[in-house]
C-alpha cells in the first residue's frame, strides 16, 4: 500500500530535509583528497546526532555505518572505511535521517579534485535524469513516467541504467511502496496522488549496467569496473499538477 503524507508529515519531511542539505554541504566541503570516508561517516553522524535526528542507515539490515560511501566504480552501499580519497576520484554519499519520526534520503555523486571528462559528463547527465525525473513527479501521471525520464536521457548520452537497485517511497518507513525503476516505458504502474513521498534515485554507470555484490553483503561495484554515479531527492507531489516538493533540495 502506497502511504498517502497529511500537509503537516510533508512539513516535517522538509524540516528533516533541511537537515540534510546542511549536511550535505558539510560533505562536500570536506570531500577533499586525503580526508578517508570513515572521517566523512563519523561527521555525518555527529551533526545528525546533534540536531536531534538519527542516523537512519546505521543497524538497517545489518549496515555498520551512517552514510554509505561509494567510490569511483562503487555504484551504492559502500562501506565507511580508512580509505583515502585521491584526486580524479567520485564519491557518491547517501544518507538518511530519522528527524521527529520521518525519514528523509538523499544522495549526491562529488568529485574530489580535478576528474576526467568521463566522470564529469557521468556525474551531469545523472544528475540531469534525476531532475527530468522529478519533474514528471505530478499528479495525475503514472509511475513508470519517472522511470522512463531517467533512462531515455541517460540511454541517448551513451551511458547506462543500473536494473538492480532502484528508488522507493519513503517517509514513516525508509524503504516504503512503491519501488521506482529507473527505466521501463511510459504510461505504466500507479497513477501519481498528491501526498505521495518518493525516493527517486538514478544510478547510471558508465559502462554496462551490470553489478557485482562483494562478499561483505554490501559493497555493489560495477561488472566491468567503469565508474558509476548516483544522486538521489526525496520529494512529495503536490495537488493540480503543481511541481513536486524537492524535500532534499540541494545542489
Amino acid at each position: 500500500m502506497i502511504n498517502i503524507k497529511s500537509e503537516r508529515e510533508i512539513e516535517i519531511m522538509i524540516e528533516g530535509g533541511k537537515l540534510l542539505k546542511e549536511l550535505m554541504q558539510r560533505m562536500g566541503d570536506m570531500v577533499i583528497p586525503g580526508v578517508t570516508t570513515k572521517e566523512l561517516d563519523v561527521s555525518a553522524e555527529r551533526f545528525m546526532r546533534k540536531h536531534k535526528g538519527i542516523p537512519v542507515f546505521k543497524g538497517y539490515g545489518g549496515f555498520p555505518a551512517s552514510i554509505c560511501t561509494s567510490v569511483n566504480d562503487v555504484v551504492v552501499h559502500g562501506i565507511p572505511c580508512d580509505y583515502e580519497l585521491k584526486n580524479g576520484d567520485i564519491i557518491g554519499i547517501d544518507v538518511g535521517i530519522l528527524y521527529k519520526g520521518y525519514i528523509t534520503d538523499t544522495a549526491y555523486t562529488f568529485s574530489v579534485g580535478k576528474i576526467d571528462n568521463l566522470k564529469k559528463r557521468l556525474i551531469d547527465m545523472t544528475k540531469k535524469s534525476l531532475f527530468n525525473a522529478i519533474d514528471r513527479a505530478r499528479i495525475g501521471n503514472r509511475l513508470s513516467d519517472i522511470s522512463n525520464a531517467v533512462q531515455t536521457l541517460i540511454e541517448s548520452h551513451g551511458f547506462s541504467v543500473v536494473r538492480d537497485f532502484c528508488g522507493h517511497g519513503v517517509g514513516r518507513e525508509l524503504h516504503e511502496e512503491p519501488p521506482i525503476q529507473n527505466y521501463g516505458p511510459p504510461g505504466y504502474g500507479p497513477l501519481l496522488k498528491a501526498g505521495m513521498t518518493l525516493a527517486i534515485e538514478p544510478m547510471i554507470n558508465a559502462g554496462v549496467p551490470d553489478v557485482e555484490i562483494q562478499e561483505d553483503g554490501w559493497t555493489v561495484l560495477t561488472k566491468d569496473r567503469k565508474p558509476s554515479a548516483h544522486f538521489e531527492h526525496t520529494i512529495a507531489i503536490t495537488p493540480d499538477g503543481k511541481e513536486p516538493i524537492i524535500v532534499t533540495e540541494w545542489g
